[in-house]
């Protein structure tokens, strides 16, 4: 079963590894990681959810995942010495810490960290392949409440209500979709009350299971 980083190496070594550099907010939609860029840092994840996506030559991108508090983000091009395989953007707003390659790198051989840390990123690898395959073979609502899913579920809220600052045309372009299809999804579920949408563009989820279960029904 898939656990974040923080419950793999333990409470104490996470707030050493944490204190290894301060902590920032960035804002909702801030890119933290970019495809392709060289691995400089590590990412440690001290709050808020976050979006990991794969562009193709086209420029289109594909949700590969969704990482909440407790992750690090980045670390495997780190260890592997290789450029950034994915972008990850913030999907709320985020509290981080920019760890340095050459800290994070000392820290996971004194600790022994090496071996859980790979087998911690294959099981990441399977869980995008999973969600790609959802997203190829399932229809657009299921699409967008497995996403809409993922994100409250690894969100920073306890209440689980969760506000998304992702434009409509966001949303459709990283499950795969177009725009108007993706608004056809939403207006039932908006008309029911399990969301509403922001005159800036985002959504605020009112009750992820409602959505879940009438997306399941209408496949």
């Amino acid at each position: 079963m898939y656990q974040p980083h923080r419950a793999l190496i333990g409470e104490q070594l996470w707030i050493q590894m944490r204190d290894l550099a301060p902590d920032h907010l960035r804002p909702a939609r801030s890119v933290l990681l970019r495809q392709g860029d060289p691995a400089t840092h590590v990412i440690l994840l001290e709050s808020g959810s976050t979006l990991v996506t794969l562009s193709g030559s086209d420029g289109e991108r594909t949700l590969l995942a969704v990482r909440g508090p407790g992750e690090l983000l980045g670390e495997l091009a780190v260890l592997d010495e290789k450029p950034r395989s994915a972008t990850v953007i913030a999907a709320e707003s985020c509290r981080i810490h920019l760890i340095p390659a050459s800290d994070f790198l000392l820290f996971v051989e004194e600790h022994g960290l090496l071996a859980p840390l790979l087998r911690h990123a294959i099981t990441r690898v399977r869980e995008s392949e999973a969600v790609r395959l959802e997203f190829a073979t399932a229809d657009v609502p299921l699409r967008l409440a497995g996403a809409l899913g993922r994100l409250v579920r690894a969100g920073s809220q306890s209440s689980g209500e969760l506000i998304v600052r992702l434009t409509q045309a966001e949303l459709s372009q990283m499950i795969g979709a177009s725009r108007n299809a993706v608004g056809s999804a939403i207006k039932p579920w908006r008309e029911s009350g399990w969301l509403e949408t922001e005159a800036g563009g985002g959504l605020v989820i009112h009750d992820i299971q409602a959505i879940e279960q009438d997306a399941r029904r209408a496949t």
